[in-house]
This record gives C-alpha cells, structure tokens and sequence, in this order.
C-alpha cells in the first residue's frame, strides 16, 4: 500500500462506466426502432472489437474524430455483409450518441469503492472520450459529486497515453506526481501512459489479458481496497 497517495485518477469508459452494456442498449434502441433485421447480439459481436481498434487508433492520432465515428460503423456493418448508406450510417452515429447516455449502467463495485476512497483521497477523472458525451455519462450516472476534477483530452489537447494529458491532469488538480495514481482499463492508454509521465498505476484488468506480473492489477473495483 503507497501511503504517500493524496490523488487518485480514474479512467471512466469500461472502467467505471460500462461502456459494452450501455452501447449494447443503445444499439437495441436504433435497431429495433428502424432496422429490426439486425440482431443487436450479432452486431455487438462485431462492433466490439473493432470499436476498440478504432478508439486505438484515434488516442494515437492516426483517425480523426470523425472517421472513429463513421469508421467503427462502416466496418461492423461490412462484418454483418449488411449493405447501409453512409447517409444511414451518419445518423445511427448521431442517434447512437444521443441514445448512449440514457443508460448508465455502472461496473460492480463501482459506487461502493468510490464511497470508501473520497473520505481518503482527492478522486480525478481523465478520459479520452469526447467533452460534451463524457459530462451527460457523469452527469446521469450522479458521479460527479465524487470528482474534485474532470480532465478530457479536449482540454489537454492531446489523448492518453501521452504524457501531457498527466501532466495538465496533475497541474488541474493542485497535486505532484508523486502523490498521485492511475487507474484504468486500457494497459496502452492509462497504464503504461501514466507510468511513463511518472505516475503510479493500476490496471482494471476486467478482461483477464495477459500482463507482467510486476504490474498492479485488480479484476474487480473492490479489489482496490488491496492497494487504497
């Protein structure tokens, strides 16, 4: 256990909020209101892990915004053999985005762990997701009592893993690098992205991938008691 801790930054897709049950939901509105061909199970098989390719992608710099939008819908339907018009596939964007936040659905444990960390700690968010989706998320999920700060790649103007997202979510929340801890799904993103800009980290390792041993790492929020 570091006893030094004072500021514990959280990642918040597929790490608090659960991003796969709330994008599912909204995939079954969109398909169920306008294309009840597709079976939402079947397209969530393939939306997946492209989705997570895509988001690769774009916290690298290598795909807009944009083209993470239109891309990981493209190439689902493309996996389906479902021929859609880019027309169709720019408003399911839309109406995804729009739809995804109605449900906040949370990881287990998630309130719970947060409960026992904000009487002992500062608690941050930094997030790679876009501003104005990641305030609804917060918002609807009554989370942001928890937060003394939010910090979105748009206001650092860079994504994890780049240091400088730590670095302006360090500096936002008053604390040093040395007091302060990293947790995360994404080992690229917020693991190894926090190691390297000098944070301590620990991975919320919620799909049992393979990892070196010597890495803190937990499979269930309330784990965190181990280290906290």
């Amino acid at each position: 256990m570091n006893t030094n801790i004072t500021d514990i930054f959280f990642d918040l897709d597929h790490t608090l909020w659960d991003f796969d049950k709330n994008s599912e939901m909204a995939f079954d509105r969109i398909f169920k209101s306008k294309y009840a061909e597709i079976k939402t199970e079947d397209f969530i098989k393939e939306y997946l892990p492209i989705n997570q390719e895509c988001w690769r992608l774009y916290q690298n710099d290598l795909i807009t915004h944009e083209e993470l939008r239109y891309n990981r819908l493209k190439l689902s339907f493309n996996a389906l053999n479902y021929v859609i018009s880019d027309e169709n596939i720019l408003q399911i964007a839309n109406d995804y985005i729009e739809f995804l936040t109605d449900n906040n659905y949370l990881f287990d444990g998630a309130i719970e762990v947060l409960e026992y960390l904000k009487p002992k700690y500062r608690l941050h968010i930094i997030t790679n997701g876009f501003a104005n989706v990641q305030d609804k998320k917060i918002a609807n999920a009554a989370l942001g009592g928890y937060f003394t700060t939010i910090t979105n790649s748009e206001l650092a103007g860079v994504k994890k893993p780049n240091s400088i997202i730590f670095d302006y979510a360090v500096n936002l929340a008053q604390s040093s690098k040395e007091n302060s801890i990293m947790i995360g799904d994404d080992f690229e993103a917020d693991i190894n992205g926090a190691l390297n800009a000098g944070l301590d980290a620990i991975f919320f390792n919620i799909r049992n991938i393979d990892t070196p041993k010597d890495f803190k790492q937990i499979n269930h929020l309330l784990e965190l008691k181990k280290y906290l």
